[in-house]
């Protein structure tokens, strides 16, 4: 997810103070949970279907305001007249089957009913993200463009305050780019129409992966693969009466577009949503919002939503009077590596409040698999295998084994594959590996992408028939894939495997520094010889107390892995993300190199 992590550092204060465990939200200012229909998973030809069927439930959609208050209810029929409406006024505009329409993903029903809307016209949603204080306008009008430039929109629809970014983004090409605010898009004259008919092989959507944001990627989702995957989700979190969707993730990702507003609609399951950008100022309002309400809550965040909450709580406040997250059944953990002992924390803190850390449900997935790929059995929480530091460097289990024994990390279960989904485990000779090896992660099932959008080089290097070759490591055990990093990250010294998240963990332990800190990468010496290099980001302005860090950082690094390394201190908020918020080490390797990120003057 697109968030600077920066933005959690200054403590809520008096936030969890707002309102009192258990306080309830009027039953008429939210949809309710019970469907009141027969509950059907994702069973539809079409996600036009799916909206159809949904409509015709009490359930549907509700935006809360920064505080956990406020709802803007939108039910499904609600949901589906409006969407209709807004195809309509795009057919009457000239929209045909196939046009791509860029949507900013913003948290709020004039999205949900754009993107749905879209959907009826027969032309391609693309959602695109939201700024960041990350970049400035500059690097977001950047990120926009080169995303417009590989959809290639008829028609891109913003909130109003970001339609100048947007058409500064659409300048310059050939034929232009008609951008329009939501009211804008709103007050266009409608046409009746019959609207044009779905093929569940048709593509639904793109969706931008979390790959580089100068060469995105639009990754094609067909209704078949999206409804397979919707299907699958449900099954796999056992989905029943009772259960309501609360997110702050965003649309324009992958797990807030399909796991919290597609799977609701097409599950017949009530949400409630937060803002990305107000949980980035009010965290502790996503557990607010868990305690609201008397259904059970199906909530999913990477590891630092996890991180940022447990963090937040100050020692004075009382978690029990607090909130009530005795009733969160499906806590789910992916979009990134999973860090057990940041789990752990937050049960540790939330356990008075009465959250059950069985409640864990780590998963696997990623945008070319529409979502997921496996996911944990609910109730069972966080599973850990210890695992040889050797292994992960890439030595054989005997050979580790025959040394003696070395540091061991912690690697999370994140479940098995969901109906119709196949994981394999290769070696570099594309040969199965037996259980427990480690190698590259491949993927086959309904949910796969079709491609990667007027990208057909691309498609070719992860796509090989059905299989698609996720660029993760990782390896099988009875059943269950265990990812241990990015096939594409690994700094290779001396022939040795060294994952970057691990020299990033170490750095993290010490004090003053988190997740989102550091970017650990290899580089090429004035010898010529491969070294790893760490970019650090530092808050202390005394040069002298710049070195001294700089040196506990190398001694740290050296202590764990026996190499020297390059280690440069930078200014807060310099390091790259990817679009959906995950550091993007690739890209902070490049700035690095051409000179754009300058290093913080050190002592000598």
């Amino acid at each position: 997810m697109r968030i600077d992590h920066d933005q959690f550092d200054q403590r809520a204060g008096a936030e969890v103070s707002d309102v009192p465990a258990g306080a309830p939200v009027q039953d008429d200012m939210t949809t309710p949970t019970s469907p009141g229909i027969e509950r059907r998973f994702a069973d539809f030809d079409t996600l036009q279907d799916a909206v159809d069927y949904a409509a015709t439930s009490a359930c549907g959609l509700n935006f809360f305001d920064a505080r956990a208050a406020n709802p803007r209810a939108l039910t499904f029929r609600q949901l589906k007249e409006e969407a209709q409406a807004f195809a309509r006024r795009m057919i009457a505009r000239g929209i045909q089957p196939g046009d791509r329409i860029a949507l900013i993903a913003e948290t709020s029903p004039e999205f949900a009913v754009a993107f749905f809307g879209s959907v009826y016209a027969g032309a391609l949603p693309v959602p695109l993200p939201l700024p960041t204080s990350f970049g400035g306008r500059g690097g977001y009008v950047e990120q926009i463009r080169n995303q417009l430039t590989s959809c290639d929109p008829r028609l891109a629809v913003a909130p109003g305050a970001l339609t100048e970014f947007v058409a500064e983004a659409a300048e310059h090409f050939g034929r232009g780019i008609d951008v329009l605010g939501w009211e804008d898009a709103a007050a266009l004259p409608e046409k009746p129409c019959d609207f044009p008919t779905a093929g569940p092989d048709d593509i639904a959507y793109l969706q931008y992966s979390s790959g580089s944001t100068r060469f995105p990627h639009g990754v094609e989702i067909t209704h078949r693969a999206l409804l397979a995957n919707l299907n699958g989700h449900a099954v796999g979190v056992g989905l029943r009466e009772g259960d309501r969707c609360i997110s702050w993730l965003p649309f324009y990702h992958d797990m807030g577009l399909v796991g919290c507003l597609l799977s609701p609609v097409a599950n017949q399951t009530s949400a409630d949503y937060i803002a990305t950008d107000d949980f980035a100022r009010r965290p502790l309002s996503w557990l607010k919002l868990i305690s609201r309400h008397e259904g059970t809550s199906l909530s999913y965040s990477p590891t630092f939503g996890y991180d940022i909450c447990a963090r937040r709580i100050s020692s004075q406040s009382s978690v029990a009077e607090t909130f009530d997250l005795s009733r969160w059944r499906v806590a789910g953990n992916g979009a990134d590596m999973i860090r057990p002992s940041v789990m752990e924390s937050f049960a540790k803190t939330f356990a008075p409040a009465g959250f059950d850390a069985g409640a864990f449900t780590p998963s696997y997935g990623l945008a070319e698999a529409t979502l997921a790929v496996t996911i944990s059995e609910p109730g069972t929480g966080i599973e850990t295998d210890l695992v040889d530091e050797r292994r992960l460097a890439g030595e054989s289990r005997a050979d580790a084994a025959a040394n003696g024994d070395l540091r061991k990390r912690r690697i999370v279960n994140c479940g098995r594959p969901l109906p119709g989904m196949r994981v394999e485990v290769r070696g570099a000779d594309d040969s199965l590996l037996p259980d427990g090896e480690i190698g590259r992660v491949l993927i086959a099932g309904p949910s796969i992408m079709t491609g990667y959008f007027r990208d057909p080089e691309a498609t070719a290097a992860c796509l090989d028939g059905e299989w698609l070759d996720t660029g993760d490591m990782g390896y099988l055990k009875d059943g269950a894939i265990f990812i241990v990093g990015r096939a594409k990250d690994m700094i290779i010294i001396n022939g040795k495997n060294h994952w970057p998240q691990d020299i990033e963990w170490a750095i993290e332990q010490l004090a003053g520094f988190k997740a989102g800190d550091i970017a650990a990468f290899a580089i090429t010496t004035p010898q010529g010889e491969e070294s790893p290099a760490v970019l650090v980001q530092c808050r202390t302005s005394d040069p002298a107390e710049r070195a001294r860090i700089r040196d506990q950082i190398k001694a740290k690094v050296k202590e764990m892995t026996g190499m020297s390394c390059v280690v440069e201190l930078v200014p807060p908020r310099t390091l790259p993300r990817t679009s959906s918020g995950k550091l993007s080490r690739s890209k902070a390797r490049s700035l690095y190199l051409s000179g754009e990120i300058q290093p913080l003057q050190v002592a000598a």
